[in-house]
């Protein structure tokens, strides 16, 4: 996918995730190929083969010991004319509907488009078989004047989507590169999670690795649906594997192995995709009518040592990448902790419903850090936001790389703690209201709640800011309770020459008591104005 754009695919992703209606005449993954030909079906399977995950990943191995074959999609210039609009009307036969583990996982289809112009393999596992799914363009709704017309019958799927049984939703998606992307606790898609990110913001372009196959079956764990995914690059080839759970917060399971094939410098693990226009933090870039714009409105973190941090997101007037050394973090994602509808007003697409998406590692995992990307953009329609895991140690060729994990896509973070958490970041003039302003003086606003913050009296002595800067003069900082609810308030002046970004870092204490998490945001002086 040499010739892919970041920003032209997840547009496209940014579509996906519409509601599709679920047709009555849907089929059993286990029927017998005959019987559903005879019923009209043009549902068809290859002979059985086996299957295991070890298998799987001992195949996978030995192919990233050959050297990598450059792609080529076939008819891609076809392919190139089937774009958004186009895709659209390519639908997937309500009455082809492939049912999973008794019901409890409809499977439909994309067809190949624009940006998913390589075909994938289909596999449904039943025991220690699996069998490929054939494709047919009976299984779609083809106009006459598609360009699709023009393409072969065995041209192959793009990639698929699982619906909630008997519903019109689908809940979980898999179309481009390596991304997945899930509706999360509050049934409305958001930020997307990856197999592995590759050279994010270096000097070299990125490279997307990409999903060739998928193997679906029955959950271990009791779940909805068990999904392996063979994926390859040009200097690494892996499996990664998901066990999903969904009731409330959807959580999955992840076992991955990957294989190298040369040496790579940036490696991302877990890594995810987010979409962050603008805030309350900073409403000097607010150029919509809307209050606010973003999938995710924080980076959270809980360092080797326990440390809580939170990151308040930016759009900054150049790519900024931010290392946190977390030594074998406990838990990393992005979060959406902003849920009130009047912050965003935006009744179609409902900012205030996407999931947050929190890392678990589980098992051993080598020392390192979480990074940060933040891309600028000017629009909602580009995901700018990359989150990830970083090991010290830089990849090898040869190298074999094994990450567990539970990735929870959820309203709040899992695992919470006591602390206090902070619900709003803001910036204005500094100084006093009512007298003259210096020049030169930012005032930051930190909101604390919730935890122990919320359980303190609201009149409560000996409460303690900490604040430091990694440039400039901190002064007039203040700490006090917001008396309308159960938040405590920190303010302070920030003055910095020069448009070097500068490091702050925040928290509450009372006497050696600890009483919130780690506000550490990155103030970008004189912000110039992005879309207006």
């Amino acid at each position: 996918m040499t010739d892919l754009s970041r920003r032209d695919l997840v547009a496209f992703l940014a579509s996906l995730g519409l509601a599709l209606p679920l047709g009555k005449g849907a089929f059993a993954a286990a029927a017998d190929v005959a019987a559903s030909a005879a019923q009209g079906t043009s549902i068809r399977f290859k002979d059985p083969v086996p299957y295991s995950f070890e298998r799987l990943v001992e195949e996978t191995r030995q192919l990233a010991e050959k050297p990598y074959v450059p792609e080529v999609p076939r008819l891609g210039d076809v392919i190139e004319r089937i774009d958004y609009d186009q895709h659209q009307r390519l639908r997937y036969r309500r009455d082809q509907t492939l049912e999973l583990n008794d019901g409890r996982a409809p499977l439909r289809f994309f067809y190949l488009g624009r940006y998913f112009k390589m075909p994938v393999g289909i596999n449904i596992v039943e025991g220690d078989t699996s069998r490929q799914l054939i494709f047919d363009p009976k299984l779609f709704e083809i106009p006459s004047d598609s360009p699709a017309t023009e393409l072969p019958a065995d041209i192959g799927f793009a990639g698929f989507r699982i619906l909630e049984p008997n519903s019109e939703r689908d809940w979980i998606a898999f179309l481009g590169a390596a991304y997945f992307r899930t509706s999360g606790e509050l049934d409305q898609f958001g930020l997307s999670a990856r197999a592995l990110a590759i050279d994010v913001a270096m000097p070299t372009p990125e490279e997307f690795p990409r999903f060739t196959d998928f193997y679906l079956g029955p959950s271990d764990i009791g779940g909805r649906v068990k999904i392996a995914c063979r994926m390859n690059s040009p200097r690494i080839a892996g499996v990664l594997e998901m066990d999903v759970k969904k009731d409330g917060p959807i959580v999955m399971e992840i076992r991955s192995r990957y294989f190298a094939r040369d040496a790579i410098q940036r490696v991302g693990v877990a890594p995810l995709t987010s979409m962050f226009w603008y805030s309350e933090t900073d409403r000097g870039r607010r150029v919509d009518w809307r209050p606010e714009v973003h999938d995710s409105d924080g980076a959270a973190m809980i360092t080797e040592t326990g440390e809580r941090i939170w990151r308040p997101l930016n759009n900054p007037p150049q790519v900024m990448t931010s290392t946190f050394g977390t030594g074998v973090p406990k838990g990393f994602g992005l979060l959406q902790r902003d849920r009130n509808f009047e912050n965003y007003e935006d009744d179609g697409v409902f900012y205030e419903k996407r999931a947050s998406v929190w890392i678990e590692p589980k098992g051993e995992w080598p020392t390192g850090s979480v990074q940060l990307v933040e891309i600028p953009t000017d629009d909602e329609i580009h995901d700018n936001i990359a989150f990830y895991f970083l090991a010290d140690k830089p990849v090898s060729k040869g190298d074999a790389l094994a990450y567990d994990y539970r990735l929870t896509w959820a309203k709040d973070q899992p695992n919470r703690g006591n602390v206090g958490e902070v619900v709003a970041t803001r910036i204005g003039r500094g100084g006093i209201p009512g007298q003259p302003r210096p020049p030169g003086v930012t005032k930051i606003v930190i909101d604390f709640d919730e935890g122990l913050v919320a359980a303190l009296d609201r009149e409560a002595k000996g409460v303690e800011p900490v604040v430091s800067a990694s440039r400039g003069t901190i002064g007039k900082v203040d700490a006090y309770s917001v008396k309308v609810n159960t938040s405590w308030r920190v303010t302070f002046d920030l003055m910095a020459e020069g448009n070097e970004p500068v490091e702050l870092r925040c928290y509450l204490k009372k006497g050696e008591e600890t009483l919130t998490e780690t506000w550490a945001y990155q103030f970008l002086p004189a912000p110039t104005v992005l879309g207006g």
